[in-house]
């Protein structure tokens, strides 16, 4: 029988674990079986975009069954109670499930420090249901407090209060403060009469970061319209209320929400652990990230509590300690299973931390061991989404990348984007479909204007490039080519030039390519390039059987495009391969400025433009179900939902 690894908990930390364990051991003798409660994967990191209704509810939350289709790790829904280590057996609530090595990666949960109310009376942000909570609750309150006639009450009602000014609560209040005032054009509310509070303890937000860092923080916030109270200690929250310290003060704010993110501790069913711990109860480790006094039990993500070497504090609970941690676990557990090579000690190598507040603005303090630099604004953001788009490529692959970008730039409500709405659909897809219908027309009419001239029964080509050529080549040597043959038309046979061609410019470009732009009848431009000129000579013009077998190709071609975009049938494959197409004529006689709408037109026509008035409505649903059923599409996540 096979060595057992299981792995306790689907965070960041256990997902990486189980799918680098799966790569490295697919050919060995061994099961891995991964426990969580949630069928799910959840972004932690992303859950304020949730909470404040600026992404889909899916951006954040991932089915185990699509992140390891295709993987024989075998997927386990369960609540895990206890281990019994002496008997290598996972206690879970639906039964035991025995281990030969063990990760434990069950993450963290919030801590309430012993604040009276505070578990009872406040809303968490530390999983999709959290954010789920937050955001019905906030729509809830603004409901309410526009029929509220009580002022006291309708004040309490638009007061929302966020604990602890780390990452999480910054970003939340951010988050916030840029929902809010849609909110208020929603329900008539006068923005003023809305109040956002991010409360902490210690003197200055994000403390993790720099002063300088984190003074960019604390200055968005306030011009967002967020009161900070700094040095500010939370004594109780009760139903309605929250009382404070501040100094020798304490008083009381009505308010009908307190979003609480002022820490977190490790899970409860870590806690009930017969291992030595320290820290709010992560798990102490070894060197080797295994559970000090357990060979065969090793550690991972939130709950490793260790302190590596050259540094006085422990690591942090964060992404990258999740990610680089998996990596070491798995390393050695591949060591003892195979018995090839040594065990690797956890040297981990922190890059920095990156902020969002709010979508539009950020600040980064990011670099190597020895200097890191700070970010702020768009290219803090920037940076930070393409942190998060390579996590959802680990994750998820194709599909991974697709769902990120689709939700965070293309589908963005209210411009809430580093891009504003400048890549978000807003526009009516319907307005297309003439375009699309005018395009598809203007194809088949090219390709049987060609069969009207004949490039079904002779070679054509040969002379067609010629003429074009003599145009341009003649503009070039300052030759007047009046009554000479001008640039052709890339879908027509060509024509006598109306007037003299002149050179506006002519750029070689590393020899590869030459761009040439002239004045004819019309304006042409011509991009040649060496490996379309090599193919040409040495297959298409080879023979007159060779050019007649590419002008059948061509005017198929072109008629195929027409009746595509015409029916709205496939409508991505025949934009995508009129643009192919055009770049083809581009590259040998050139093309007309009047000819360049068609490439627009198809760019524009690219995604989704079939499934308004087109059969691609009824055939893609179809199609797209049946591919992501296949077993390799979803292994290699080479579908989107």
């Amino acid at each position: 029988m096979g060595k057992r690894i299981v792995i306790a908990g689907a965070g960041y930390a256990g997902v990486l674990a189980a799918k680098k364990l799966y790569k490295r051991l697919k050919k060995a003798d061994v099961s891995i079986t991964l426990i969580d409660k949630n069928p799910y994967h959840t972004m932690l990191t992303e859950l304020h975009e949730v909470a404040a209704h600026r992404v889909q509810e899916d951006h954040v939350r991932f089915q185990l069954e699509d992140i390891f289709a295709g993987r024989n790790v075998n997927l386990v829904m369960d609540t895990v109670k206890d281990v019994d280590f002496e008997g290598k057996t996972v206690r879970c609530e639906n039964g035991d499930i025995p281990y030969d090595y063990l990760v434990i990666a069950l993450g963290s949960k919030p801590t309430y420090f012993g604040t009276p109310g505070a578990m009872e009376h406040t809303f968490g942000l530390w999983s999709y249901e959290d954010a789920l909570k937050i955001r019905h609750h906030i729509v809830d309150v603004f409901s309410r407090a526009v029929k509220e006639k009580d002022a006291a009450k309708r004040k309490s009602l638009l007061t929302f209060f966020v604990v602890g000014a780390g990452f999480t609560g910054v970003e939340m209040a951010g988050e916030l403060a840029e929902w809010i005032p849609e909110l208020c054009e929603k329900f008539h509310v006068p923005r003023e009469d809305v109040r956002l509070v991010n409360v902490d303890l210690l003197e200055r937000v994000v403390p993790m970061f720099p002063e300088k860092v984190g003074a960019k923080a604390d200055r968005r916030l306030r011009k967002m319209g967020v009161e900070l109270m700094l040095k500010t200690s939370v004594k109780a929250v009760g139903d309605g209320y929250i009382e404070l310290e501040s100094g020798e003060r304490t008083f009381r704010e009505e308010t009908q929400t307190v979003i609480w993110t002022a820490g977190i501790e490790s899970a409860d069913a870590v806690k009930a652990l017969d291992l030595e711990k320290e820290g709010r109860g992560r798990i102490k480790t070894d060197e080797y990230l295994r559970a000090v006094g357990k060979e065969d039990v090793f550690v991972a993500g939130d709950n490793v509590y260790f302190i590596p070497e050259g540094m006085n504090t422990p690591v942090l609970q964060m992404v990258e300690n999740a990610e680089q941690s998996a990596d070491t676990v798995v390393h050695n557990i591949v060591a003892l299973v195979t018995g090839e090579g040594e065990l690797e000690k956890y040297a981990p190598k922190f890059h920095g931390a990156m902020l969002s507040v709010g979508s539009r603005y950020g600040c980064a303090y990011i670099g190597g061991q020895k200097r890191k630099i700070s970010l702020a604004s768009f290219f803090a953001m920037l940076t930070k989404h393409l942190i998060y788009i390579i996590y959802f490529i680990q994750i998820l692959g194709w599909k991974g990348f697709f769902e990120y970008v689709r939700n965070e730039f293309f589908t963005i409500r209210r411009r809430r984007s580093i891009l504003g709405g400048h890549f978000s659909n807003r526009t009516p897809s319907f307005l297309l479909v003439p375009l699309r219908v005018f395009l598809g027309a203007y194809w088949i009419f090219e390709g049987v204007k060609k069969i009207w001239e004949g490039w079904l029964q002779s070679p054509k080509i040969a002379q067609f490039f010629a003429s074009a050529a003599a145009v341009f080549d003649a503009a070039i040597s300052g030759a007047a080519v009046s009554g000479a043959t001008a640039v052709a038309d890339a879908t027509t046979t060509a024509t006598q030039a109306a007037a003299e061609a002149s050179l506006l410019f002519d750029w070689n470009i590393l020899g590869i390519f030459r761009l040439t732009f002239i004045e004819s009848s019309d304006y042409a431009i011509r991009l040649k390039f060496v490996l379309m000129d090599w193919f040409n000579n040495t297959f298409l013009l080879r023979t007159d059987g060779t050019q007649v077998f590419f002008q059948y190709v061509v005017v198929i071609s072109e008629i195929l495009i027409g009746v595509l975009l015409v029916l709205g049938l496939f409508s991505f494959f025949a934009s995508g391969y009129a643009i192919f197409l055009q770049a083809l004529f581009l590259m040998t006689t050139g093309l007309y400025l009047s000819q360049w709408w068609m490439i627009f037109a198809a760019i524009a026509l690219l995604i989704g433009s079939g499934r308004i008035f087109g059969l691609d409505y009824y055939v893609l649903p179809a199609m797209k179900e049946g591919w992501r059923r296949n077993r390799l599409v979803k292994r290699l996540y080479l579908y989107h939902d």
